[in-house]
């Protein structure tokens, strides 16, 4: 209910904006400025922090890539894997704590760099995320699989669902525990 009232309001204003002549007002006052703030969040914040999500592995499923520049521009989201492995510690707290804890993600395997056109396959994986930005948590299934019944040539199916299975989230095998 209360989705279809959000949405029926925001129609109506944009309907009213459109009749009355306000609409670039509504662009230039709402719309541009969600937008801006939409994507610059959601990358900064979400995408970067936790890319390329080819893990589960609490050590390897967010990142950290330090540096002065980028610690001010995302107030401390670079250093974002401190925030999965120890959720209390406040993100101002976050360079101290990555500062104190590298030998200790530097065994785990713990990414520390940034990674985006480090490789060719970094990149493509950078296009796809920004184009796409749908992932499987399991291989040999999944929703982009479906994709490959409707293009043209049996070459390209199978590099498709060759490629989907790369980019899917590699989950790690759960360990039984035996007493």
């Amino acid at each position: 209910m209360q989705w279809g009232l959000e949405r029926s309001i925001f129609v109506v204003i944009v309907l009213a904006a459109a009749r009355f002549d306000f609409l670039p007002f509504i662009f230039n006052c709402w719309f541009a400025p969600a937008l801006m703030v939409g994507v610059t969040l959601g990358l900064f914040f979400d995408y970067l922090p936790h890319r390329p999500f080819t893990s589960r592995n609490r050590w390897t499923n967010a990142r950290i890539y330090p540096g002065r520049l980028m610690n001010w521009l995302i107030m401390g989201q670079n250093y974002h894997l401190v925030h999965h492995l120890w959720p209390s510690i406040p993100w101002f707290e976050y360079k101290p704590a990555y500062e104190a804890t590298k030998p200790l993600l530097d065994s785990k395997g713990s990414p520390q760099r940034l990674g985006i056109f480090e490789t060719r396959r970094d990149g493509y994986n950078f296009l796809y995320d920004i184009l796409v930005g749908v992932r499987s948590h399991k291989r040999r299934s999944g929703k982009m699989r479906r994709a490959a019944r409707f293009m043209p040539g049996r070459g390209l199916r199978r590099y498709w669902l060759g490629f989907v299975d790369r980019i899917a989230i590699k989950t790690e095998p759960r360990r039984s525990v035996y007493r």
